[in-house]
């Protein structure tokens, strides 16, 4: 008998997660009535044994694992787990697993096309040619050639950012306490023990640490000052790993430039300081899985569930051991 699944999830993001052939796929796999999606786990069958989650999950507490015993998977078609995921939770020994393999691709690639605008200061000199409506030489200042980028955290991002940057002329160098030597080596990048050191060497700064207790403000007014004037800071990861006021100083004063897809508070009130920078290039909260990129994510459920079915591995399977280190 297949088993019982439940959607769980904010009502509509299932159908972008799952087209219709992957929502075929999935009630051929598991009894998942397809028009049910929950808020709530009181609305979910007593009998649940896979729940197929997204982002606006509930939080899987220990009153919803009393009402669930035969609960016995989360399959999270979104990233982190963590908030959806207490303590109580994985002391049922739920197998878990995530997309946020899925979901590093797209941040990867905007990260990719930051890093060679960066190079080449593509979004200064796109707005003072707007403005002046003249076109000017460019100097030895602009360019890709030689470039040191710094990467800060070799999580799935910042190893597939690393891998993604291969084919060009640049050197790359990785800060991440979790990486061997070795490891670096082998994405392609050169581990740097010293985040002063890194940010000393790199014209392009590239965060990719997760959002944990021990990386709270790690960009630190040290760290930022150690950049060299001129270089860029890119962060499609998470505000909280900048000293955020040591930020705004440095961007204000004109010395450093900044690609921003997060910020504190996020999003920014109107009228803040950053948004009137020309030294600044904000999005909002763009870089990972948009539009059909969700369908990315669904997939990789779907393959999940497959082999949860089956009695297999999960292939992206996550521990609460894992929560110490990854977002």
């Amino acid at each position: 008998m297949a088993p019982k699944a439940v959607f769980a999830m904010n009502p509509g993001l299932e159908r972008r997660f799952f087209d219709a052939g992957r929502l075929a796929r999935l009630t051929e796999l598991v009894d998942l009535d397809p028009d049910l999606v929950i808020r709530d786990w009181r609305d979910a069958p007593a009998d649940v044994e896979l729940a197929i989650t997204g982002w606006g999950a509930p939080v899987l507490n220990a009153a919803a694992l009393a009402r669930l015993p035969r609960l016995r998977g989360v399959i999270h078609a979104a990233g982190s787990v963590r908030s959806m995921l207490p303590d109580e939770a994985w002391q049922r020994e739920l197998q878990v697993s995530s997309a946020a393999h899925a979901n590093a691709v797209p941040v990867a690639e905007f990260t990719l096309a930051a890093i060679l605008f960066a190079g080449k200061d593509v979004i200064g000199i796109s707005r003072a040619y707007t403005a002046d409506q003249v076109r000017t030489e460019r100097g030895p200042e602009i360019g890709n050639y030689g470039r040191t980028i710094g990467i800060v955290g070799a999580s799935l991002v910042g190893a597939r950012v690393i891998e993604l940057l291969q084919p060009f002329d640049l050197t790359v160098l990785v800060y991440d306490p979790y990486l061997t030597a070795e490891r670096a080596e082998e994405l392609g990048a050169t581990k740097i023990d010293d985040l002063v050191e890194l940010a000393r060497r790199s014209d392009v700064f590239s965060l990719h640490a997760p959002s944990i207790p021990a990386t709270a403000n790690m960009i630190s007014a040290e760290v930022l000052a150690a950049l060299p004037d001129g270089a860029t800071l890119i962060n499609t990861a998470r505000p909280s790993i900048i000293e955020t006021a040591a930020l705004e100083a440095e961007l204000v004063s004109g010395r450093l430039r900044a690609m921003l897809d997060v910020s504190d508070p996020e999003p920014l009130p109107p009228g803040h300081v950053l948004y009137g920078l020309p030294n600044v290039f904000l999005t909002p909260h763009l870089a990972g899985s948009a539009g059909n990129e969700l369908g990315r994510m669904g997939a990789s459920a779907v393959a999940e569930v497959e082999r949860f079915v089956a009695g297999s591995p999960l292939q992206h399977a996550v521990t609460a051991a894992d929560l110490s280190r990854v977002a």
